[in-house]
């Protein structure tokens, strides 16, 4: 039996898309079965980021409404420069999100699907859509834990407090903090946190990992492209993943300098 985990942050812009394929990645770089579901009904973009955006046909609102098999709207994600049309991110899947918002699914029917999905998967990770509203709850529902993102920023940070205190009141208790896009001298200048403590306090949520910003990430995830060999912000990110799995990996420390 697999585990769900949602990343979410309330807030639109701090990076859960790329954090999402990021981890999705690694976890599959581990040698697990992972499966991607975009809960951002009528945005979705994980198809675009994970390479699987040519094979769409069903989402996973045709899956509810018996349109189509789990296994039909679930696809291989594939780096845009494989060739051949069996190839694929081995262990990594995508479960899209419909195109429409009014065929959004709801709570109680994610709260029934998720764990059958659990069965055939180690980690099944929920992209939330930005904001609290009925795709938020629908994508933490049936969450066992989180990963909630935000930037060193006090509106991101306090964004990420207002996202816990939500997910505590849906029974959540396993959190992890992931400050995205981190620039230490943007962070040294503009002063708005002592240091990284008081953006760990603020949001009240333990850190899982602390990623730097790194724009050829997210340049090679926007062609669906793996990041690039030694990728600061994909090596912090698999760190994050390794964490996820109860590993005992230390932040390093040029990060706490």
């Amino acid at each position: 039996m697999g585990i769900a985990t949602v990343i979410t942050s309330g807030k639109g812009g701090v990076g859960k898309s790329t954090a999402s394929v990021g981890l999705g990645r690694a976890l599959a770089a581990r040698g697990r079965r992972v499966l991607l579901v975009d809960c951002d009904a009528g945005l979705r973009g994980l198809d675009r980021l994970s390479g699987a955006e040519d094979d769409l046909v069903y989402d996973i609102s045709d899956v509810v409404f018996g349109r189509c098999s789990p296994a039909q709207a679930i696809y291989p994600c594939r780096t845009r420069d494989e060739e051949s049309e069996d190839g694929g991110e081995e262990g990594l899947f995508l479960l899209p999100a419909p195109a429409k918002v009014e065929d959004m699914v709801r709570p109680p029917v994610m709260r029934r699907l998720i764990p059958l999905l659990c069965r055939y998967y180690d980690h099944v990770l929920l992209d939330s859509p930005a904001g609290v509203g009925t795709g938020f709850q629908a994508a933490a529902c049936a969450a066992d834990r989180a990963v909630v993102l935000c930037g060193p920023d006090p509106v991101s940070v306090r964004s990420a407090s207002s996202v816990r205190q939500l997910l505590s009141g849906l029974g959540l208790k396993d959190m992890r903090l992931m400050i995205n896009q981190f620039d230490r001298g943007l962070f040294r200048e503009t002063g708005a946190f002592r240091d990284l403590d008081g953006v760990i306090d603020a949001a009240g949520i333990r850190l899982g990992a602390l990623v730097p910003l790194d724009r050829s990430l997210a340049a090679a995830f926007l062609r669906g492209k793996p990041a690039p060999e030694g990728s600061p912000g994909m090596l912090a990110i698999s760190r994050a993943a390794a964490r996820l799995e109860g590993e005992n990996v230390p932040m390093p420390a040029w990060y706490l300098s």
